[in-house]
């Protein structure tokens, strides 16, 4: 990988790992349009820990907080009605499917899972499931009311971004508005909860990279600077979308991922990229 599609590929995988329109599926569609090799699922899961890097920094409060209070309930069982508490609690709860369905079907995630036909199809199918939810959703409660129910429906949706295309965040604040959250709750939730799948993830990449056990045609120095431009961008773009969710719906994306899914699967069908 040369150093200008390190840039490239940092900046969007910064950019689009927050909005929700799939940035594994940007990683696979731009280098397709550019005619560069596939980075691999192996470069995607490490350069996410630069955006999740951004996550840890930008609501480094809200974490310790987390982290105090989920602690404190490890010792005292009266304190799991803390909010904080039980924050920390569903966040581990909405955790689990994605661990067990990513070992479940990791061979298919990093292989056949990044077929164009299967990312196009997944940009416009969430898209509209998207549309659907911002049109039923009531979008009256807060992040102090989230529940169990909302920790185990946004896990499971958080699952199917495993599957290029979907995106981790579109699949959980979509969930989140079918529970009825406002959106800023529903995207301040969706970030806290794509931390330790993330992270966990990135490092058994880096890891199998390190040792030579995941084969990747990406120098370690492009990894990094991808990496960290990653980092960067993706903290300018939380602090993006929070305050856009809090005045504007989700149509902008919606019509992005319908238009930019309806061109994958034309140009795939056409031979223009492949």
């Amino acid at each position: 990988m040369s150093i200008l599609e390190a840039i490239v590929l940092g900046i969007v995988q910064g950019l689009t790992e927050f909005l929700p329109i799939s940035s594994t599926g940007h990683l696979r569609i731009v280098p397709a349009f550019l005619g560069w090799e596939d980075p691999g699922a192996a470069f995607t899961a490490v350069t996410q820990l630069g955006t999740m890097t951004a996550v840890l920094l930008y609501f480094r409060e809200d974490l310790e907080r987390i982290a105090r209070a989920w602690l404190g309930s490890l010792r005292d069982p009266a304190r799991r009605r803390e909010h904080d508490a039980r924050l920390g609690w569903y966040i581990i709860l909405g955790t689990i499917p994605i661990g067990f369905f990513g070992l479940l079907f990791k061979d298919q995630i990093e292989n056949g899972a990044r077929d164009l036909y299967l990312i196009g199809s997944a940009l416009i199918v969430l898209g509209l499931a998207l549309l659907l939810a911002e049109r039923v959703g009531k979008r009256e409660r807060s992040v102090e009311d989230i529940d169990k129910r909302d920790g185990i429906a946004m896990g499971f949706a958080q699952a199917l971004a495993l599957v290029p295309g979907v995106s981790r965040s579109g699949a959980t604040i979509t969930a989140g508005l079918f529970m009825g959250l406002d959106r800023p709750a529903a995207a301040r939730f969706s970030f806290l909860l794509s931390i330790p799948a993330v992270v966990l993830s990135g490092l058994l990449e880096l890891s199998s990279i390190l040792k030579g056990d995941e084969s990747t045609d990406t120098s370690l120095g492009a990894l990094a600077l991808a990496t960290f431009i990653a980092f960067v961008v993706g903290y300018a773009s939380i602090a993006f979308l929070l305050r856009y969710l809090e005045r504007h719906s989700t149509m902008v994306f919606v019509v992005y991922r319908v238009v930019l899914g309806t061109l994958v699967l034309a140009l795939a069908s056409a031979g223009t990229i492949k």
